[in-house]
């Protein structure tokens, strides 16, 4: 059975699935109207299930006219393979982990073998100094951002 989060979040897949160029502009507090819920649990969803890493940009304009503007930013065919490389990232992650998952990008083919050293130097560079969690949250925030503008190939 899904829960509420989940029927929130397929509802507003859906809507951004419907619209134009994958732009979306909802009020939050018509959504919790929908779902018959808190607008907090609505903010929950947008800031858990339409991240950056999850290929999505949320705006939020306050006020009277206030709204939400939702817009799917991996219109690409492959926006698959996008999602799951942040899910593998997570929230933390260690150096060795790191490197497993930047091998397995370069042997599917996705990273030269140029980039994944430069990758690695770098992750090694910036989270040396850190302790856990730290270094492995730092990390992973990185290896996202990385694997981001790695993976974008725009005019390919």
């Amino acid at each position: 059975m899904a829960t509420l989060v989940d029927l929130i979040e397929t509802y507003i897949r859906q809507l951004i699935a419907q619209a134009q160029e994958g732009v979306v502009d909802v009020r939050r507090c018509d959504l919790a109207g929908e779902f018959a819920c808190a607008p907090s649990q609505i903010n929950y969803v947008l800031t858990t299930r339409f991240t950056p890493e999850r290929g999505y940009i949320v705006e939020s304009r306050r006020g009277g006219g206030g709204y939400i503007r939702i817009i799917s930013s991996l219109e690409q065919p492959d926006s698959h393979v996008y999602t799951a490389v942040y899910e593998l990232v997570g929230e933390e992650m260690s150096l060795h982990e790191a490197e497993d998952l930047l091998q397995r990008l370069h042997d599917a083919g996705l990273l030269e073998l140029a980039r994944v050293a430069q990758v690695r130097r770098f992750l090694r560079c910036e989270t040396a100094r850190l302790r856990p969690p730290w270094g492995d949250r730092l990390r992973a925030g990185i290896m996202r951002g990385m694997l981001l503008l790695l993976l974008d190939k725009p005019n390919e």
